[in-house]
């Protein structure tokens, strides 16, 4: 059996062969947003984040803001796994790091800051089992929204036992400690990474999270 280090080594390295396969698309019928929260659901369902409902679907106040864009990966057609890229600035403040972490984020927004407010990220449960490669694909839409956008720092709220993916991965450090926000059973913190220092550093250990600038401007 492969240690995690060696399985994650595996995944890097394969990443850029999965990437040629992705269909990264900003969800906007109504069928591939009702798709994407029953995705959240199983996904959260199964790590225990949320309790059982009959609507079988996760979703908030936030899905239709003007600052959102709502993503599903595909590979052959199939949905695997989902994000939610916000930007924050200081005309627009709407996403879950806000509301829930108001106190740590508006000082900084009201400073003319830009965030990549990176959340709902999930995964489908039978299908990451092995596809270790699952959540690079995915978070690098946020890598790429970053470049885009010309932010000043990448956000994640992350429950604690995943915040060891986001300081290795993207060199982000936490800001608050796990609160607990609406509709979900487990805490979350927040965590950030100035990306003018840190792009560099990260891009070099994980190539794969570069893009062009034809693809950014064709996602957002």
């Amino acid at each position: 059996m492969r240690s995690p280090a060696e399985a994650t080594t595996m995944a890097m390295g394969r990443s850029s062969d999965w990437l040629n396969q992705a269909d990264y698309r900003l969800a906007t019928t109504p069928e591939e947003k009702d798709n994407i929260y029953r995705l959240r659901y199983r996904a959260y369902l199964r790590e225990g984040a949320v309790r059982p409902s009959a609507e079988q679907r996760v979703m908030d106040s936030y899905e239709d803001a003007p600052n959102a864009w709502t993503f599903g990966v595909y590979f052959n057609g199939e949905l695997y796994s989902s994000i939610r890229i916000s930007v924050l600035t200081s005309e627009w403040r709407m996403s879950p790091s806000v509301e829930l972490f108001g106190d740590v984020l508006h000082p900084e927004l009201d400073k003319g800051k830009v965030f990549i407010d990176s959340t709902r990220f999930v995964a489908d449960p039978d299908r990451a089992r092995n596809f270790p490669e699952l959540p690079y694909v995915t978070v690098r839409l946020g890598s790429m929204a970053g470049v885009y956008f010309n932010a000043d720092y990448g956000l994640a709220i992350v429950r604690p036992e995943h915040q060891a993916f986001y300081r290795r991965v993207f060199m982000q450090q936490t800001w608050c400690e796990p609160r607990l926000y609406p509709g979900l059973v487990k805490p979350v913190g927040l965590m950030a990474a100035h990306l003018p220092t840190v792009r560099e550093p990260v891009l070099a250990r994980y190539p794969f999270l570069r893009s062009t600038a034809f693809e950014r401007r064709m996602l957002f």
